[in-house]
């Protein structure tokens, strides 16, 4: 029996034979993506991840979710590591042993054969997320022309990852109301994951920056539209629509080049480029931690990259 699957309203795939043998299993699955998954990005991953399984387990002649074992998913897991990344096993793995719980919970199968399956041991000190120096990141910030709307939003955008450690996502949700003045310094307002509310204090630079970006663009007195929008063709004109984040990244790469920037980056990379130049100058992890709004400071110290001009400096010394 096969069902639809909205994901999010924007994403639509079938629901998998597997876990829909029935009416009753098949409503409970879709509520695991609906009510259970509130993070679209997630339900995203979580839905192929379901998907992929249950092809898998259509290959192996399981059609039921009774003849599903731990057995079974282990073989399924133990193919993957030859596949993909243990990073993207372990996601794998999160994700069925997730929905089976949720199943369990729901009554629709008595155990969860995810359980006790284990992962791959994956354990990352360091980040992969290429970073920029300071002097990279000062050209490329210093190359973009402030002869338009346009040139000035970029700016503005670039300044605001670099100097707050924002995630795009949360740039890209801002609002011109965002921008605000208390204590006679502008700060901004930042909708990060999971409805969390983060507020910062502008760098003298950033809040150049977004002054000039929202003072060319006419766009003070519109305090409920959105604060970086996308170009009107070749115009230099804004449109009222908000930049995606598929736009960001391709400003940032048409950026990056224009300045001559050889390091392949993208939109975290600024956020790990300003944890990493902040603790270079002797800020603390812990405030570190704050400013990027992470849970443990051990998230944090993965965009430290500290250690890599200390190993280069002691590449330098092999002198042949």
């Amino acid at each position: 029996m096969t069902q639809a699957l909205a994901v999010t309203g924007t994403v639509e795939a079938t629901l998998p034979a597997l876990f829909a043998p029935d009416a009753r299993t098949a409503e409970r699955v879709v509520e695991f993506f609906t009510a259970r998954i509130r993070n679209p990005n997630t339900r995203k991953a979580y839905a192929r991840a379901a998907g992929a399984f249950a092809a898998w387990c259509a290959d192996h002649g399981l059609t039921e979710l009774s003849q599903v074992r731990p057995v079974q998913v282990a073989a399924y897991i133990e193919g993957l590591q030859d596949k993909i990344a243990p990073p993207s096993v372990k996601l794998q793995l999160a994700a069925i042993r997730m929905l089976f719980d949720w199943l369990v919970v729901g009554q629709v199968v008595p155990v969860n054969p995810a359980s006790s399956v284990r992962g791959p041991a994956h354990v990352v000190k360091k980040g992969k997320t290429p970073v920029l120096s300071a002097e990279e990141a000062r050209a490329l910030l210093d190359s973009v022309d402030a002869d338009s709307p346009v040139s000035l939003r970029d700016r503005a955008l670039i300044g605001l990852m670099v100097y707050t450690f924002a995630r795009v996502g949360a740039v890209t949700k801002m609002r011109v109301e965002d921008i605000y003045v208390q204590g006679r310094r502008t700060w901004v307002r930042l909708h990060e994951k999971g409805g969390k509310r983060h507020e910062m204090p502008c760098h003298h630079n950033l809040d150049e920056y977004l002054q000039a970006y929202i003072e060319a663009a006419h766009i003070g007195a519109d305090a409920k539209g959105y604060l970086f929008r996308t170009a009107l063709g070749r115009t230099k004109q804004l449109s009222e629509r908000p930049m995606s984040q598929a736009d960001v990244y391709r400003m940032i790469c048409r950026r990056a080049k224009d300045a001559g920037v050889r390091t392949r980056i993208g939109c975290h990379s600024f956020r790990a480029t300003g944890i990493t130049e902040y603790l270079r100058n002797g800020g603390k992890l812990e405030v570190a931690q704050q400013m990027a709004n992470h849970e443990s400071a051990r998230t944090t110290g993965l965009y430290d990259r500290r250690n890599d001009q200390v190993s280069l400096d002691e590449v330098e010394r092999i002198v042949i």
